[in-house]
């Protein structure tokens, strides 16, 4: 039995990844959040179970007593963030103390602790308009186009000197765009809450054609856990995955999912882009698609495509 430490716990991702954690192993699980982002729902069948404890705190605040309780923890899971993309143009400022304040305040604290391992959900918005598309992990120059990006970008160089200086291992995860059921914001949401709103319209940031990767979260929460697994017999230092599916959809073939699914027709798509090439906002990436060869070398596969990984996505939160 071994005691395991995930930031972001009441977020998409953290719960997920909790969920299957607590279901698999015996290990002692401590979640960290401060439900900005996350909800306490997520999470409520973990409550009060012996497996588990909930600690309410903001890890932006570095003398905070949800330091001493990674005390002993064998692996840390680091997956608080500030989500949004797009609002880190309109509020750079809390994208950095959420991510990278945030994140230099668990370093510190498992330096503290002399813990040995982390695990750190980065994106692939660290890669910016890549010209080499799928774009593989020693992809260069890293040039983030939105300040999320950059954000995560520089918390991996962080980690990179935390891991050279100090002895611990880590685990970089570069997402595409991840999705299912307690998402709170992207491209699904979004549609789905317009279309319940106004059946007969649907605006669409950007022109449309705007394509990327989608890996659903069920894929995702296995490849984290089949990485740890297979790194857990291994000699490694810092190691970077590009985590995510092996094709791409464009936002109207997620828009006409979306609305057959929801069992309407006749819908008028008015396309909203917010610069000259189409895109949704200021930052947005167009073109998205992650050379994931490295990941699947390990003997990973996921189980659904970018298109099924959206109609699963969108049947569940109707369903929800």
């Amino acid at each position: 039995m071994g005691k395991i430490v995930i930031t972001g716990v009441a977020g998409f991702i953290g719960s997920h990844l909790l969920d299957r954690i607590a279901r698999e192993t015996d290990d002692f699980i401590i979640g960290i959040d401060n439900l900005s982002n996350g909800s306490i729902n997520n999470i409520a069948e973990h409550l009060n179970k012996r497996y588990f404890q909930l600690i309410k705190a903001d890890l932006k605040s570095q003398g905070d007593q949800w330091i001493s309780n990674l005390k002993d923890a064998n692996i840390v899971y680091h997956f608080a963030a500030n989500p949004e993309v797009k609002l880190s143009a309109e509020n750079p400022w809390a994208s950095f103390q959420d991510n990278i304040v945030a994140s230099f305040n668990v370093l510190e604290a498992m330096r503290k602790y002399d813990i040995e391992c982390l695990v750190f959900a980065s994106t692939s918005t660290v890669y910016g308009d890549a010209e080499v598309i799928p774009t593989p992990e020693d992809y260069h120059p890293l040039r983030p186009i939105s300040v999320y990006g950059a954000t995560k970008l520089a918390v991996e160089n962080l980690i990179h000197s935390y891991t050279s200086l100090y002895g611990i291992r880590a685990l970089i995860l570069r997402f595409a765009n991840i999705i299912g059921p307690r998402s709170n914001h992207g491209v699904i949401i979004d549609f789905i809450r317009k279309l319940k709103e106004n059946p007969f319209e649907l605006e669409i940031l950007g022109d449309g054609t705007q394509k990327k990767s989608y890996l659903h979260i069920d894929d995702t929460v296995d490849a984290v856990l089949h990485l740890v697994k297979y790194h857990s017999s291994r000699k490694w230092t810092y190691e970077i995955y590009n985590v995510g599916s092996s094709d791409w959809i464009t936002v109207r073939e997620i828009a006409d999912i979306v609305v057959r699914e929801l069992g309407l027709s006749n819908v008028k798509y008015r396309f909203k882009p917010a610069t000259l090439d189409g895109r949704g906002w200021p930052g947005d990436v167009k073109q998205m698609l992650l050379d994931t060869s490295k990941l699947q070398s390990t003997g990973w596969r996921p189980k659904y495509n970018s298109f099924e990984a959206v109609v699963r996505t969108v049947r569940q939160i109707i369903g929800e």
